[in-house]
Parts: structure tokens; sequence; C-alpha cells
């Protein structure tokens, strides 16, 4: 079993966004740093690049985003506490995150709650209340 400790001075990325408890997988964190929804000091990298200590992270998770400074590396996954260890989020990403989540609470998007098209039997319903 390959366990690295904080004395490693790089570790890549998907491995480290893990770790920090970012994904369930190391999968889906290889594949939002393909797609470049994960930036590495304002850079889109591939999922083997090198992480440092120091360096600035901008993590779009569905309508998330998240911009944190790496303190710690490991590519071990460990507690949530442990995880949260690893990382500081800005000030900024923080204020961000605040305000979209209040905007979410007093203005949700309609097409939020729609998980599914509507059957037949639903348009149907539909097409009969417009018709009132």
């Amino acid at each position: 079993m390959n366990t690295k400790n904080s004395l490693t001075t790089s570790i890549r990325i998907d491995k480290w966004l893990w770790a920090a408890r970012f994904f369930k997988t190391r999968s889906l964190a290889c594949n939002a740093v393909e797609l470049g929804r994960v930036l590495q000091n304002e850079q889109r990298v591939k999922p083997a690049h090198n992480l440092k200590v120091g360096d600035l992270l901008e993590i779009h998770q569905a309508d998330q985003i998240w911009i944190v400074e790496v303190i710690k590396l490991s590519d071990v996954r460990g507690s949530a506490t442990v995880a949260q260890g690893l990382y500081v989020e800005t000030a900024e990403s923080q204020l961000k995150r605040q305000q979209r989540a209040e905007n979410r609470r007093y203005q949700q998007e309609p097409a939020a709650q729609i998980s599914e098209r509507p059957t037949k039997r639903q348009r149907r319903q539909l097409s009969n209340i417009h018709l009132d």
C-alpha cells in the first residue's frame, strides 16, 4: 500500500482532490480535471500534473465554486476533519458561496425541480390545466 505523508514535495492533482474529499472517487476527480473544472493557479492542467503546497485551486462542482489554497499534501483518504486540514478556502470564495446559497434559497430555478421528462399522462394533465 502506497502511503505518502506530508513530507513529499508534490503529488498528483487527482489524488489530492480525492484525498481532500472534493470527489468520491479518483476517476471522478480525474474526469473533472480533464474537463477543465479544476484549475491550478488559473491554468488548466492534466490529472497527472503535480500539486505543491501553496498552489491555488479553483474547483467547479455543480453550482459550487471553491477557491482553495493547498497547505498539506496527502494521497491517503482520511476522515473529513483530516481532509479539511489539507486546504484553506479563501475568504472571497466563502463569501461568494454564501451569496449563491442565499440566492438559491430565495430565487429557485424552475428547471432545477424537473428531474425527467413528463409522461404522456402528465403532458395531457398539463395541457388540460392551460385550457381551463
